[in-house]
C-alpha cells in the first residue's frame, strides 16, 4: 500500500494524448506526441529523403501539419496513421523538388498501387483517401486484413506473418494479393472524384 502511494501513474495512451488536443487543444499533449514520435518520423524521412538536413525539417513540417491535422480526422492508430502521414509529406516533397522518382518497394506498394489518386491530388484529399484507406481495410474479411497490416504497417514477411497467423505460406501470399485487390476496388468505388 506504502509504494502504491508514491509509484508513477501510467503515462496516457497515443489515443489519450490526440484526444485531449483535439477536445482543448492543448499543445502539452502534442508535445508528449512529439517526444515519443520524432525519432520514428525522423527515420521515415531519411529514408525517403536521403538527407539528413532534408529529413530534420521534413519531421518538423509533419509536426507542424499535425497541429491542424489533428483537428479533422478521427484517428484508430495513432502511429500507423503518423506513419503513413509522415511518408506521404516526403513523396509530395520528392514530387515538389522534381528529384527522381523514389524507388517503390513492396512494402509502399499498398499505397501506391491501391491509391493512384495519391499522387494527383492536393495533401486535404490526401489525407481523406488515408481515412478512406483505414476504412477499407476494416471492410476486409479478417484473414485478409491481418495479413495486409503484418505486411505493410508491421513491415513483416511472408514467413513471420505465416507464423503469428498459422496460415499456410501460399494462404498469406494469396490473403496479401487478394485483400490488395479488394481494397484497391473498395477504394475506386468509395473515392470522390475531384
Amino acid at each position: 500500500m506504502f509504494l502504491k502511494l508514491f509509484s508513477k501513474p501510467t503515462p496516457p495512451s497515443d489515443l489519450e494524448l490526440v484526444q485531449k488536443y483535439q477536445q482543448t487543444g492543448d499543445m502539452r499533449a502534442m508535445g508528449e506526441l512529439f517526444e515519443r514520435y520524432t525519432e520514428m518520423v525522423y527515420l521515415v524521412c531519411l529514408k525517403y529523403l536521403k538527407d539528413e538536413d532534408d529529413s530534420k525539417d521534413a519531421t518538423m513540417q509533419v509536426f507542424e501539419k499535425l497541429i491542424e491535422l489533428l483537428k479533422k480526422h478521427q484517428i484508430t492508430n495513432f502511429k500507423s496513421w503518423l506513419h503513413v502521414t509522415t511518408r506521404n509529406h516526403c513523396l509530395v516533397l520528392l514530387r515538389s523538388h522534381n528529384t527522381k522518382q523514389v524507388p517503390v518497394d513492396d512494402k509502399t506498394a499498398l499505397l501506391m498501387e491501391s491509391t493512384a489518386l495519391l499522387h494527383l491530388v492536393e495533401e486535404d484529399q490526401q489525407e481523406a483517401t488515408l481515412q478512406l484507406l483505414e476504412k477499407g481495410l476494416t471492410e476486409l474479411p479478417p484473414e485478409q486484413k491481418t495479413c495486409l497490416e503484418l505486411f505493410y504497417l508491421q513491415h513483416k514477411s511472408y514467413k513471420e506473418i505465416a507464423l503469428i497467423t498459422g496460415c499456410e505460406l501460399p494462404k498469406v501470399k494469396s490473403y496479401i494479393q487478394n485483400g490488395r485487390r479488394n481494397l484497391k476496388i473498395y477504394l475506386e468505388n468509395h473515392h470522390e472524384q475531384p
